[in-house]
């Protein structure tokens, strides 16, 4: 019966995703974006007082989850306000949304991991602004290009609030499922129903069907002031959705079609995994450090790899910097590769 076991996987896949993922990244967002919302914060003045302590204060935003605090970092170096130290240090710091998931699932591993790129961000941004000027790679921006569009109000928005309405209940169950705790005991559904899969199936494909609606990248998502609160949240965490779904159903669909013992494969090439990782960070955008957050999280790939990624990955900041200054972004990218390879291996020497 491999479609009724094909329909079970990803069935199971999107719960999970939902469930273990998604619900805490809203959560996570709702205080973020709602701090920011409530804010009168004037960064201009603000970048203008601590100039000494720009490499940090980016280090700090790209380390939150997500990529909201970096993007704000690559646009105020490309408007020419940060060094190129502080555009090094957020690349470095940031996880990017792969944070959320091992956040929820491993937050033990997701906090040493918030340090470790926090404090390798800082060291390398100072580091990189002792040998460069203040200036350096800063010409080559044209400051006229850099307006925010205006997101209009779109036909997706209609459905923020059946959005809410699944969100509630999954928070909870979320919670509850986090302390191992299973909720179909007390609530006994009829015909064989399950709280968790009704609750995560509808919450998934609700998030799915939203963002493919309205696919704006993190990028616009997380900067656009003119939308608001609400709408900021949960189309950032639709996209978050989606590529976790995404993740989970490659790795579940790859494991059940193919008979391969990954752990076994990897045990082979363990000595060049974290380099492998290390590369998957170059690329642009957060699905595929999901993937690889996934892989480490289900035991098929050391933590060490899961360090060197971390470091590496950019997140959605790489796309702006990439667009707007190409060759300062390629720049700090493989200046982020140094770190990320002295981590990861000296790690993986000392402890694994």
């Amino acid at each position: 019966s491999q479609p009724g076991i094909l329909g079970e996987t990803v069935q199971k896949s999107i719960v999970d995703a939902y469930l273990q993922v998604s619900v805490f990244v809203g959560f996570t967002l709702l205080i973020f974006i709602g701090i920011d919302s409530l804010s009168k914060f004037n960064l201009d003045i603000f970048l203008n007082k601590t100039k000494k302590f720009h490499v940090a204060i980016a280090a700090f935003l790209g380390a939150i989850p997500g990529c909201g605090g970096a993007v704000i970092v690559v646009t105020q170096f490309i408007q020419g306000k940060i060094s190129f130290g502080s555009l090094v240090a957020v690349l470095t710091a940031t996880m990017g949304d792969a944070a959320f998931l091992l956040f929820a699932i491993e937050p033990s591993t997701g906090f040493l991991i918030y340090i470790i790129g926090l404090t390798v961000g800082i060291a390398s941004g100072y580091i990189i602004d002792f040998f460069h000027n203040y200036n350096f790679m800063k010409n080559e921006f044209n400051s006229s290009s850099s307006k925010t569009e205006k997101i209009e109000k779109n036909f997706v928005s209609k459905f923020n609030y059946i959005w809410l309405f699944i969100f509630l209940p999954g928070f909870f169950l979320g919670i509850i499922g986090a302390f191992q705790y299973d909720i179909n005991k007390i609530i006994n559904l009829p015909l064989d129903l399950n709280v968790n899969s009704l609750v995560g199936i509808s919450g998934g494909v609700l998030s799915l069907i939203m963002w493919s609606l309205n696919p704006l990248s993190d990028f616009q998502l997380s900067t656009n002031k003119s939308r608001g609160f609400l709408p900021r949240v949960i189309d950032t965490t639709n996209f978050v959705t989606t590529w976790v779904i995404a993740g989970f159903l490659f790795f579940e669909l790859f494991m059940l079609f193919t008979n391969i013992d990954l752990k076994a494969v990897f045990d082979i090439w363990l000595p060049i995994i974290p380099l492998v990782a290390i590369f998957f960070g170059f690329l642009p955008g957060c699905g595929p450090q999901i993937v690889v957050a996934t892989f480490y999280l289900n035991g098929f790939i050391p933590l060490s790899a899961e360090i060197g990624n971390a470091i590496s990955n950019d997140g959605d900041a790489l796309f702006p910097a990439i667009a707007l200054a190409p060759k300062a972004a390629i720049l700090a990218t493989l200046y982020s590769a140094i770190p990320a390879l002295i981590v990861a291996y000296g790690y993986m020497y000392i402890f694994e």
